[in-house]
């Protein structure tokens, strides 16, 4: 039995625009950011295959390693209704030595 390869395809300049949706900072991302590692909310379709090609595509460096989680949305009650928040995608994006992205500016 063999195993299938994944080849992987080129994203669009429109798609990494839709995949990166925004930084994430907070407490725990900016201790990541100390081992290199930034954190993106992301489009909750995109594969790490994509993320990669994205981050390297707007940001010119090199991406050692992706970590993908999706955050289960919270039940909220609003004026007396219940609710729910959507899920959302998040992806944490290890980068090479010597490598940064710096988020406070804009792309």
């Amino acid at each position: 039995m063999s195993a299938k390869r994944y080849i992987p395809q080129t994203v669009s300049r429109s798609r990494m625009y839709e995949v990166i949706r925004a930084p994430l900072i907070t407490e725990k991302t900016t201790n990541g950011s100390e081992h290199s590692q930034v954190t993106f909310k992301v489009a909750a379709d995109a594969t790490k295959p994509e993320i990669k090609q994205a981050i390297e595509g707007l940001f010119k460096v090199k991406v050692k390693a992706v970590n993908t989680a999706t955050v289960k949305g919270k039940s909220k009650v609003f004026r007396g209704r219940p609710g729910v928040r959507s899920d959302w995608k998040k992806a944490i994006v290890s980068l090479v030595e010597g490598h940064k992205i710096d988020v406070t500016t804009g792309l």
